[in-house]
C-alpha cells in the first residue's frame, strides 16, 4: 500500500491533535485542582453541588450552552432570567457563586476531566501482612545498579559501533568509484536510497526517570542511584534495539559491497551470504523460483495468478507462542493465582506507600495526628500558617478570615470546637457541610500551623453573621 505526502501529514495532523487532546485533560485537572476544589469535589457534594454529571444535567435541561455563562457570572445569569436551571441551581447553598475569570476553552477541559476523573481506590492496609510484602516488592537496589552499569557500558559500546559503521556508509557512498556504480544500477540506486533512509529511522532518542537520591535522603546501605527494575527493562529494550541497528547497518555494509563488486567476484559467494540465505529460507519455508509453478493455483484475475506458498514458520511459531502464553497466563493468574493481577498488586503497592508515608512523617517529624496536635506559638510557624491559609483557605473565608461562602473564623462562635485539635480535625479531614478534607494538599505540620494561625485572627467589624452554637470561653 502507498502512502503518499498528504496522508503522512493528515496522520501526523491526528497524533498531533490526539496528543493536545491528552494535555488538554491533563490540564483540566490542574484547573479543578487550582479553581474549584475548595467548595467542590468531583463525586459527591460539599459547600457546592458535585461537578460530576453536571454538564448533563444542563444539557438535559436544554441549556448547554448556558453553563457556561453560569460558572463565569452566576449572579448575572439569574439577574438575566433566561435559565431556569440557574434559579434550581442557585437554591442548593444560600451564598452565591463568585464570578470565575476562566475561558470556555478552560471551563470545557474542567467538565471533561470532573466527568473521567482518574480513579483512586481506598486501601484498607494489612498490617499483618505489611512485613512480607515489602521484602517481596522492594527491589535490590544494589545489585540492579551493578546490572544498570553493564547495560550503561553495553549501550555506550553499540553506539560506539553504529557511529563507526555509520561513517563507514556515508564515507562510502560519497566516493565517486560508488556513484559511478549507482549511475550504472539507475533505479536501484533509489530503492537503495530509501533503504538507508528507512534504516535510519529505527534510531531513537529514549529518556528515563531514574531516582536520584538527594542528600540526607539515603538510607544506611543504600545506594546513590535507585534503579528500579523497570529502568532495567527499558534499558535492556533500548540495547536489543540498538543491537538490531548494528546487524542491520552491517548487513546494509555488506550489500553495498556486494553491489559494487566486479561480476568474477560477486560469483563467488561468500560464507556469510549462503548462511544468511540457508537463514532465510528456514525462517520463511519460501518455494525457490524455478520451483514456483508448481504451487501455482488455478485461478486467475487479469492474468495474475497467486502462488499458494506456506506461512513463514517464524510467524506460525510465533502465534504458537502467543497460545501458550495465553495458556500460561491463564493457569498462572487466574487458576493458580501464583501472580497478583494488576489490582492486587496496586494494593500491596499502595500497602507499602502507605508503611513508607508514615515512617517518613516519623523519621520528619511529621507525625501529627488530630489526637496530639499542639498550637504553635513561634512567628515562623505562624508565618508558614498564614501563608497556607492564603493559598487554600481565602477562597471561602476571605483574606481577613471574616467568612464568605465559609462561616466567620474570627467570631467567637465556633461550629465544630474552638480548640486546637478540634480545628487540627477540621482542616484535615473536613466536615459535611461543605468543609473540605485538606490531607491530601497540605502535610499534618502544614496542618498544625493553618489551625494555630487561624487561632491568632482577630475579631473583623462587619464579618459574616456568627454561626454554630459553640461559645469559645
Amino acid at each position: 500500500m502507498k502512502i503518499n505526502f498528504t496522508q503522512l501529514t493528515f496522520i501526523a495532523l491526528f497524533v498531533t491533535l490526539f496528543a493536545q487532546g491528552k494535555i488538554y485533560a491533563a490540564d483540566g485537572g490542574q484547573l479543578f485542582k487550582s479553581r474549584c476544589n475548595t467548595c467542590h469535589m468531583v463525586d459527591k457534594n460539599s459547600t457546592g453541588p458535585k461537578l460530576q454529571g453536571a454538564k448533563q444535567k444542563w444539557m438535559d435541561a436544554g441549556e448547554g450552552d448556558l453553563i457556561y455563562d453560569w460558572i463565569m457570572n452566576s449572579s448575572a445569569l439569574i439577574s438575566s432570567g433566561k435559565s431556569a436551571r440557574a434559579k434550581e441551581v442557585s437554591g442548593f447553598s444560600p451564598t452565591v457563586m463568585p464570578p470565575q475569570t476562566v475561558s470556555k476553552e478552560e471551563i470545557a477541559a474542567i467538565l471533561t476531566y470532573v466527568d473521567t476523573p482518574p480513579v483512586v481506590q481506598a486501601i484498607v492496609a494489612d498490617t499483618t501482612a505489611t512485613a512480607a510484602l515489602e521484602t517481596n516488592l522492594k527491589p535490590n537496589y544494589v545489585e540492579n545498579l551493578s546490572i544498570f552499569n553493564w547495560m550503561i557500558f553495553l549501550l555506550v559500546i553499540l553506539i560506539l559501533i553504529i557511529i563507526v559503521l555509520a561513517g563507514s556508509i556515508m564515507t562510502f557512498l560519497k566516493s565517486d568509484y560508488f556513484k559511478t556504480k549507482m549511475a550504472e544500477l539507475g533505479n536501484q540506486s533509489k530503492i537503495l536510497l530509501i533503504i538507508i533512509t528507512t534504516g535510519s529511522l529505527f534510531i531513537s532518542n529514549q529518556s528515563y526517570a531514574l531516582n536520584f537520591m538527594q542528600p540526607g535522603e539515603a538510607e544506611k546501605g543504600m545506594p546513590w542511584l535507585l534503579v528500579e527494575n523497570t529502568d532495567l527493562y527499558a534499558l535492556l529494550a533500548v540495547n536489543v534495539i540498538l543491537l538490531i541497528v548494528v546487524l542491520y547497518l552491517r548487513h546494509l555494509f555488506y550489500q553495498l559491497v556486494a553491489m559494487v563488486k566486479p561480476k568474477k567476484e560477486v560469483q563467488e559467494t561468500p560464507v556469510v551470504a549462503v548462511a544468511f540465505k540457508k537463514v532465510n529460507a528456514i525462517l520463511t519455508d519460501a518455494v525457490p523460483i524455478e520451483e514456483e509453478h508448481k504451487i501455482l493455483l488455478h485461478h486467475e484475475y487479469d492474468g495474475i495468478r497467486e502462488l499458494d506458498n506456506n506461512l513463514p514458520p517464524w510467524w506460525v511459531w510465533g502465534f504458537v507462542g502467543t497460545i501458550v502464553f495465553a495458556f500460561i497466563y491463564l493457569i498462572n493468574y487466574h487458576v493458580l493465582g501464583t501472580s497478583d493481577l494488576q489490582e492486587k498488586a496496586y494494593q500491596k503497592e499502595m500497602v507499602l506507600a502507605d508503611k513508607e508515608i508514615a515512617a517518613y512523617r516519623d523519621k520528619m517529624a511529621m507525625n501529627v495526628d488530630e489526637t496530639n496536635a499542639t498550637l504553635m506559638t513561634d512567628p515562623t510557624d505562624l508565618a508558614a500558617g498564614k501563608t497556607a491559609f492564603g493559598v487554600n483557605c481565602v477562597t471561602c473565608h476571605k483574606a481577613n478570615g471574616s467568612g464568605d461562602v465559609g462561616p466567620n473564623l474570627t467570631d467567637k462562635n465556633w461550629i465544630y470546637g474552638y480548640g486546637i485539635k478540634d480545628i487540627f480535625t477540621t482542616v484535615k479531614l473536613g466536615r459535611p457541610n461543605g468543609m473540605p478534607a485538606h490531607d491530601a494538599l497540605l502535610n499534618p505540620i502544614q496542618i498544625q500551623q493553618v489551625s494555630s494561625y487561624v487561632l491568632t485572627l482577630k475579631e473583623v467589624a462587619n464579618g459574616k453573621p456568627a454561626q454554630g452554637e459553640i461559645i469559645e470561653k
